[in-house]
């Protein structure tokens, strides 16, 4: 498989930390969206839409797009370890949590957002940082309240082991802590959970915040 992504990418990094749960290896294709990669028309015929991550199979075929999706692919097809549990309630309590940072969080944030809000709009740098800032925390904060005091909340998001909740949280943590700075001292149950998931090599490897250090 082939992997078009970007190392700072949010979505990108959903997509790895699921691969690496897997054990699936990939060829990674960096595409850097902050010097405009995505719109080369090389790209433009993996993904249209000219965002990141896509996901080209072995098999062949038109490529995978959309974090979410390419990541219920793989848990159809690569089962094990699983990352949604096995009651029809608690699947549909982990995607909710997912989607609250990958559908309702990091849209406001992405690239293509700056980017109108700053050259449309002339917004100035300063407002742009608190709208960053803003709807990332409130992303946060919505998964706290699913979170903090509910029974299924484990030391993961559901339960003790790892669900694509887990995975978009993380993500959503990075960019409040290390995009933005945000103050996450309201989402305690949250970070905790961040803390829980950082324990472990397939969300740590791929961080942005690790991989960052290693950046010239």
């Amino acid at each position: 498989m082939k992997l078009y992504g970007f190392w700072r990418s949010l979505a990108t990094y959903r997509v790895k930390v699921a691969l690496a749960l897997k054990g699936l290896q990939v060829e990674d294709v960096s595409i850097d969206i902050l010097k405009g990669q995505q719109h080369a028309p090389d790209y433009r015929d993996v993904n249209p839409q000219a965002v990141v991550p896509a996901l080209v199979l072995d098999d062949g075929g038109p490529p995978l797009f959309q974090s979410l999706a390419i990541l219920e692919y793989l848990e159809e097809t690569h089962p094990r370890p699983p990352l949604l549990p096995k009651d029809p309630r608690g699947r549909a309590r982990v995607r909710g949590l997912a989607l609250i940072a990958a559908a309702d969080g990091h849209p406001l944030v992405v690239p293509r957002i700056r980017a109108y809000l700053e050259k449309e709009l002339k917004i100035d740098e300063e407002k742009r940082n608190r709208w960053l800032a803003h709807w990332t925390l409130k992303a946060l904060e919505a998964i706290e309240s699913h979170l903090k005091g509910e029974k299924d909340t484990g030391r993961f998001c559901h339960g003790d082991s790892v669900t694509l909740a887990d995975i978009c949280l993380a993500g959503q943590v990075v960019a409040a802590i290390a995009y933005f700075k945000c103050d996450t001292s309201g989402v305690p149950t949250a970070m905790r959970i961040y803390g829980e998931c950082m324990k472990l090599d397939a969300f740590s490897r791929a961080n942005p915040m690790n991989v960052m250090k290693n950046q010239p």
